[in-house]
């Protein structure tokens, strides 16, 4: 990402309204921008990479399983004593747009041990730059199910259009899915919300 690309942000930042109400941005706290700058150094080692990446991964599952809907639920603890908690209602899983969003997909498991995940392979004509769906996999059931749409790096929103329009075409509601990004410009920011207004992004 280029200095022009850190001001188109910086922008984004300012302006998360123009972008709907579906979607999140994790704070930038230390925290955030430390990874992120490991992650742009280019004298970072490939396995400090895959590291500080993973962590940052981590945290956009983390934040992407919170927009998940909760039941309420009770529970009786070791002392006999009984909590209120909650708990996720069923039927959740995992949709990787191969081959980038399969990084995500450990992360994943770390937070869900045995969530089932799915995968769409959308590949772009090199002349013409559309982008078209060749293979998808999903759970028979995938209609009755949230889906996490992991796909980390995003210019244009092109392929998660695709990928969002086959989820729908074997019944998925819009409302249903939840984009897991890392990173992507404004313009897939617009492109995204606009195109479907109910995705939580």
């Amino acid at each position: 990402m280029g200095s022009s690309d850190l001001e188109m942000t910086r922008g984004i930042e300012n302006n998360f309204d123009d972008f709907g109400k579906n979607l999140k941005v994790l704070p930038a706290n230390d925290q955030i921008k430390e990874l992120q700058t490991i992650l742009r150094d280019r004298n970072t080692t490939r396995s400090d990479f895959k590291f500080y990446g993973d962590r940052l991964i981590r945290l956009v599952i983390e934040e992407s399983l919170n927009q998940l809907p909760f039941t309420d639920c009770k529970v009786i603890t070791p002392t006999g004593a009984t909590y209120e908690g909650l708990k996720y209602r069923s039927g959740n899983c995992g949709v990787s747009i191969v081959r980038s969003g399969e990084a995500m997909e450990q992360g994943l498991r770390d937070c869900c041990r045995s969530i089932r995940i799915g995968k769409i392979l959308v590949e772009s004509d090199i002349e013409t730059h559309e982008a078209k769906v060749v293979y998808a996999r999903f759970p028979d059931d995938i209609s009755k199910r949230q889906v996490l749409l992991m796909y980390p790096i995003m210019s244009t929103g092109n392929t998660v259009i695709q990928a969002v329009n086959v989820l729908k075409e074997h019944g998925v509601q819009e409302e249903c899915i939840i984009l897991s990004n890392l990173f992507c410009t404004p313009l897939a920011a617009k492109t995204i919300t606009k195109a479907f207004p109910k995705v939580k992004f």
